[in-house]
């Protein structure tokens, strides 16, 4: 963590021009953000699982932007329309909104 904020103070003396006698400021700064980094990614992410052709897909949401979809909302073997733009998988809501999810894990399925 300490090397973390160091680089990142380093960043910010540099990004302001490298001018001196700012030592604390440029650390406290660092410091903040690191901080603010390291909380917002401990955030235990939601996920769905998806099955399409043989292929299982983790798709990671944000509860905040799903709109409002809840866990169960799916049920296992339910027919789902999915689509698929680079590492986004888009699942279709019954209410005709989709899901969107970022593909975290593909994995085949065994029988």
């Amino acid at each position: 963590m300490r090397q973390a904020i160091s680089r990142r103070a380093e960043e910010i003396y540099i990004g302001n021009g490298k001018v001196p006698g700012h030592d604390l400021e440029n650390w406290i700064q660092a410091e903040g953000e690191i901080l603010r980094e390291s909380v917002e990614g401990s955030t235990p992410k939601n996920s769905i699982i998806i099955k399409v052709a043989g292929v299982q897909y983790v798709g990671e949401y944000d509860t905040e932007s799903s709109g409002g979809y809840v866990p169960g909302e799916f049920s296992a073997g339910d027919p789902i329309s999915v689509r698929f733009e680079g590492d986004k998988m888009f699942v279709q809501r019954a209410n005709h909104t989709e899901l969107e999810t970022t593909v975290v894990k593909k994995m085949t399925a065994r029988s």
